[in-house]
């Protein structure tokens, strides 16, 4: 069990470094910043977890491995730079969605370990998971994904409460593992294909209805004393909308 975890863990920290190495392609960055992205992508979201944990040493200053992981999953990147810079754009959140199923699992196994409550063994697993590209992307200047409208951390999530609960249920090591990586990858993924999103918080213009203009005789005087009737404002309020919502809300914008 020990050492299918700790391979679990080698796998996570090359998908994660490797797709901060894609990152830093597109961002246009040399290779120190493709180092310094892999680098935070792969190690970053552990290390804030062991920080929290009071874990001491941290994970990879006990086994450096990691480190030279992470070294050669850069070199590698640059020996065949031209390949990877063609890939797709859904690579990059394909290979992330991996990552973050590996080490959501991982995060909140480490937990346990510690005898720590099913709840911080969750948050465990989402901190593992999310933070190294959250700080990924703001060293990239993007709006880091957990941030955004997209089953990002929800996908997360629910990994984390799959593999506690299984874990609470007595369920095979092996067997939680397994249900826990399909449950926040098959979310991820399903997102991503499908274009899933979350509602979000929006400023929403309401138009009141257009008063009808009188047919005849003399116009109604409006408020300030003048001929022609009152002008009406929208009304502005925030509502939670759909992501339909959003691109109609959109259409509407550019028809006017």
């Amino acid at each position: 069990m020990t050492a299918l975890v700790y391979w679990l863990d080698m796998a996570g920290v090359v998908v994660f470094a490797l797709s901060g190495v894609i990152l830093a392609c597109r961002s246009r960055m040399d290779p120190f910043g493709m180092l310094v992205l892999a680098a935070v992508t792969g190690i970053g979201g552990g290390t804030l977890r062991d920080l929290v944990l009071g874990v001491r040493p941290v994970f990879w200053v006990a086994d450096p491995t990691y480190l030279w992981v992470i070294l050669g999953t850069v070199g590698l990147s640059i020996v065949g730079f031209h390949y990877i810079h063609r890939l797709s754009r859904v690579f990059l959140p394909v290979a992330d969605a991996f990552g973050l199923a590996l080490f959501t699992v991982i995060g909140a196994h480490k937990a346990l370990q510690l005898e720590a409550p099913g709840v911080v063994a969750v948050l465990m697993g989402l901190l593992t998971g999310v933070a190294g590209g959250m700080v990924r992307d703001v060293l990239a200047r993007r709006v880091p994904m957990v941030l955004r409208q997209e089953v990002y951390a929800t996908a997360s999530i629910a990994g984390g409460i799959a593999y506690v609960g299984l874990g609470a249920l007595e369920v095979m090591p092996g067997i939680a593992i397994g249900l826990a990586l399909a449950v926040t990858l098959g979310l991820r993924l399903t997102a991503i294909h499908w274009g899933l999103t979350l509602p979000v918080f929006a400023w929403v213009t309401i138009h009141p209805p257009r008063e009808p203009a009188p047919s005849s005789g003399a116009e109604p005087l409006s408020g300030d004393g003048q001929g022609g009737p009152s002008p009406v404002r929208p009304k502005v309020r925030v509502r939670m909308i759909s992501p339909r919502q959003q691109r109609g809300q959109r259409r509407r914008q550019k028809e006017r």
